[in-house]
């Protein structure tokens, strides 16, 4: 029997970090647990979040998998409208990038809902 699953938006599960270079945009993931990483790695892929951002257009998307420190990174080319210097427009910069992020879906089972941050589902 499969064990039921719960979805909630990834910020419960992980905090955000962000950097922006030009016309990219690095957004790292930090898991609130091994287990739950375990759950963002094999859901939030680089095709996924390609997807997320398709209004933004990015060139690429990769994923960077740091196991050791619960984390990924995604590096995101070509979205930040030209870069921050060059951008009237501050939605378009790496912390909001971020919060767009963390607003994903993710499928969490029931057993690990004591892991997940901020108020019941």
């Amino acid at each position: 029997m499969t064990e039921p699953l719960i979805t909630v938006p990834l910020w419960r599960a992980a905090h955000g970090r962000t950097g922006d270079k030009g016309n990219r945009s690095n957004i790292s993931l930090i898991a609130w647990s091994p287990e739950l990483f375990a759950l963002i790695e094999a859901q939030i892929t680089a095709q996924k979040v390609r997807e997320l951002f398709a209004h933004r257009q990015p060139s690429g998307v990769q994923r960077y998998v740091l196991p050791r420190l619960q984390a990924m990174n995604f590096v995101l080319d070509e979205v930040l409208d030209g870069g921050v210097n060059d951008s009237l427009n501050l939605d378009s910069h790496g912390k909001a990038l971020s919060f767009h992020l963390l607003a994903m879906p993710l499928q969490v089972p029931t057993s690990l809902i004591s892991q997940l941050r901020g108020t019941a589902v």
